[in-house]
């Protein structure tokens, strides 16, 4: 498909990745201090949003071709795993949305038109995206949400569950299939506050509560017919875009792993840390800097091009996954009940961690295709 023109009238031009990271610490204090009060009531975190969309971050992946800063994936883990020390549910938004935009500046596939209006509603104001694959009771090869052509349009009727940020969507690029005689599927391309479009509020999940991950319930909704992406025979997700994936929600996940681990790390020293609290801090944070070295790597790779390094991107997901879970499972088990208090953030950052997995393939797949990557090289 060809590429969206060039709109840098749409961005401030001269926003350098840098610019955006220098503000980072400061915004990563701002989402700690009201995370609490977000999980508690499951609040959706606006001041949060609109904090990350200030310091340039919510944009960090938009092309430089755009007026962007044109962030790789080593940035975008560095910002992740940074939100996710501050608000674990403020970093899944942004990442929901750096992905996105990252997937534009790779293949070009928005319509200009629609393209240039979201940079300009970026440039005002936070502007969050999505797409909406996960359905209930799991996703097959072919989606059960249906997109029916009418005229210049296709109208969409299905429910996608687990849609982070779906109350405060711009956009949402939702995964379905045509109702042909031999279906397709792409990505159709929905304004979030669009007609045949309807919210549904059942989010209340363990952790990341604030991340508004609710059910969107589609009836007729209408997508023009030049707003789908990627329209094919079903297929596999691309491999960069699901590297991309995997590597931008680990980096959330050691980020909260690295927020579990600086609580502890402030308790012990109230306490008194006694030799076996030392080693076992010393193999939490040998496990975490392992994790973060393997995930920045790979990343610089995949950005200069690595095929190889992107196909590893699932395993390294996994061990880091587990290496974050295990790091905050650790900190609860060294301070024991005061871990688990509700006047503590541990625990939350416990719950966050275990609800942060809904985000992957689940771990018997990703071994099923290990194994069958090392099966066929023999």
């Amino acid at each position: 498909m060809t590429p969206t023109p060039p709109t840098t009238d749409a961005l401030t031009v001269g926003r350098t990745v840098a610019d955006a990271l220098a503000g980072l610490p400061r915004v990563v204090d701002l989402l700690a201090a009201r995370a609490e009060e977000h999980d508690r009531d499951a609040t959706f975190p606006y001041q949060g949003v609109e904090a990350v969309h200030e310091a340039g971050l919510l944009t960090l992946t938009v092309a430089q071709r755009h007026g962007g800063p044109g962030g790789g994936l080593a940035d975008t883990v560095a910002v992740l795993a940074g939100l996710g020390r501050g608000d674990a549910s403020v970093a899944v938004l942004t990442a929901c949305t750096l992905l996105r935009h990252a997937e534009q500046a790779r293949t070009g596939g928005w319509p200009a038109a629609a393209y240039r209006r979201l940079l300009t509603e970026s440039r005002r104001g936070p502007t969050l995206l999505n797409t909406l694959r996960a359905e209930p009771g799991g996703t097959g090869a072919l989606p059960a949400t249906v997109a029916r052509r009418d005229g210049e349009q296709w109208l969409l009727t299905g429910r996608k569950t687990g849609c982070a940020g779906a109350e405060a969507l711009a956009w949402m690029a939702v995964w379905a299939r045509t109702d042909e005689r031999v279906p397709r599927t792409g990505l159709f391309l929905l304004r979030g506050d669009g007609p045949g479009i309807e919210i549904d509020p059942v989010w209340d999940q363990l952790g990341l509560r604030a991340s508004s991950g609710h059910d969107v319930v589609l009836t007729a909704a209408p997508c023009p017919a030049g707003q789908v992406l990627g329209l094919a025979a079903p297929g596999e997700v691309a491999p960069l875009e699901a590297a991309w994936h995997d590597l931008a929600f680990a980096a959330v996940q050691l980020g909260v792993a690295r927020a579990a681990q600086d609580w502890l790390v402030r308790y012990l020293a109230t306490q008194g840390a006694a030799a076996r609290h030392r080693n076992a801090l010393g193999e939490l944070e040998a496990a975490l800097i392992v994790a973060e070295e393997l995930l920045a790597g790979l990343a610089g790779r995949i950005d200069r091009g690595c095929l190889t390094a992107a196909s590893r991107a699932g395993a390294a997901r996994l061990h880091v996954v587990r290496t974050a879970t295990d790091a905050v499972q650790q900190a609860v088990s060294l301070t024991g009940t005061p871990g688990l208090s509700r006047r503590h953030p541990l625990e939350r950052h416990l719950r966050d961690s275990l609800s942060g997995r809904g985000h992957f393939t689940a771990e018997d797949l990703t071994l099923d295709g290990l194994a069958q990557a090392a099966l066929d090289r023999r």
